[in-house]
């Protein structure tokens, strides 16, 4: 592997970083390496490899490991996390897990400890809510949610949380699309006396095409890989990437330990994927704003979620001023609650009732019965998941034949 001479533009350099076709038998595209150990190039290598994994020596600028073994990292996994990084701006490292929780996790446990606390957004994706609540909590990290886009609470709760290590923000929050201010969280967390607290962004609904959450301060950009970045719903994969390689260094140790970094196989479909993720995320975007715009005021629409469809002020500016494009995410409440929304999802023909998002098909699932399912009814009214609310993931399908299907779906309640 190489690096490119020059600084290129992100659309380049997704296509050229990190890859060199004479290591790969003159192939113009990465080849799959299925191999489980590598052999060293001297024992010094060896024996550097290991305390650098161990954390006991630091790489140094423009430095490579030796391979070792499959489970700390592999040629795929490295070609993969190269080609990442250009596409996220400000980054300067990336790590390939096996899923995007696998990438939350991991990311927390390596600066989070029994007797510290971790700051969530909600709503929020249901698995990382599980994840805080049902084993955080239990095992000694204090999980403290504040409602998303309440900028004043999350200050308030960032200087006021005891031990706190981590601030966790899903923006736009899952499924009702409130985005929470990550500059303004980030000032908050540098301006804590002591240890500041890590910011991490799940930046899986807009980034890396449409939202920078390191350019806005963050410490590290999350993704379910498995969604916009894989982007055709046949692989899961989870990436963590920061602009200070120092802050992925205990997740690369952690990684290791936990044998949860993306397989080969799966590394080489996740960088195939990644020279038209801008291409696809532009074509859903227009497609998705095309369609809200239009559902707006039907007689069985209560209300449309969508960011170009924002009335509150504070909402306005946060997405004007971190958001390029509003993205492809959309949800409805229909009036009716939990009935009509499966009688919606029922009479679907061209959307698919599926769970997960950002690939080329269009789905659309009902958060409370499947993603949400298992909260108290307090805490789905305070993430605003109601009965009646259903979430849709626009692909990159005609948007005049997906507005027909939602309309005669809609007509039919």
């Amino acid at each position: 592997m190489a690096e490119p001479k020059e600084r290129l533009r992100p659309h380049t350099e997704v296509l050229t970083r990190g890859f060199d076709p004479t290591l790969s038998v003159g192939s113009a595209r990465p080849a799959v390496f299925r191999s489980s150990t590598y052999v060293f190039t001297s024992p010094e290598a060896a024996e550097h490899a290991f305390d650098v994994m161990g954390g006991r020596a630091q790489l140094a600028p423009g430095q490579r490991l030796d391979l070792v073994y499959s489970r700390f990292n592999h040629p795929n996994a490295e070609i993969t996390e190269d080609h990442i990084v250009p596409l996220e701006q400000d980054a300067r490292a990336a790590l390939v897990f096996n899923s995007g929780m696998a990438a939350i996790m991991t990311t927390i446990l390596a600066h989070a400890a029994p007797g510290d606390a971790i700051l969530y957004t909600v709503p929020i994706y249901g698995g990382t809510q599980h994840l805080i609540e049902d084993f955080l909590e239990p095992w000694g990290i204090h999980g403290v949610p504040v409602r998303a886009g309440a900028s004043a609470r999350i200050e308030e709760a960032i200087r006021d949380t005891e031990k706190l290590r981590i601030v966790l923000i899903e923006t736009p929050a899952n499924p009702t699309l409130v985005m929470t201010d990550i500059r303004r969280a980030a000032e908050a967390a540098k301006a804590r006396p002591g240890r500041a607290p890590l910011v991490l962004v799940d930046n899986t609904f807009l980034g890396p095409t449409f939202q920078h959450p390191l350019s806005l301060g963050a410490d590290v950009a999350l993704y379910s890989a498995t969604k916009y970045l894989g982007g055709f719903s046949d692989l899961l994969a989870g990436v963590a990437i920061s602009a200070d390689p120092g802050v992925l260094a205990p997740v690369r140790s952690k990684r290791g330990l936990f044998g949860n970094i993306l397989a080969p196989d799966e590394s080489w479909i996740l960088d195939g994927r990644l020279p038209t993720v801008a291409l696809r995320m532009n074509r859903q975007s227009k497609n998705a704003q095309r369609i809200a715009e239009r559902l707006v005021g039907h007689r069985h629409v209560a209300r449309v979620y969508y960011p170009t469809l924002f009335e509150d002020p504070d909402q306005m500016r946060i997405r004007l001023a971190q958001c390029d494009y509003p993205g492809a995410m959309l949800a409805l409440e229909l009036k009716g609650g939990k009935l009509a929304a499966f009688d919606f999802l029922r009479r679907l023909r061209v959307a698919r009732n599926a769970v997960s998002l950002g690939g080329v098909e269009t789905l659309v699932c009902h958060p409370k019965s499947t993603t949400h399912s298992g909260f108290s009814e307090e805490a789905c009214a305070q993430a605003g998941v109601t009965d009646g609310l259903v979430r849709i993931s626009i692909g990159i399908e005609d948007w005049r034949d997906l507005l027909d299907d939602f309309s005669q779906a809609l007509e039919a309640l």
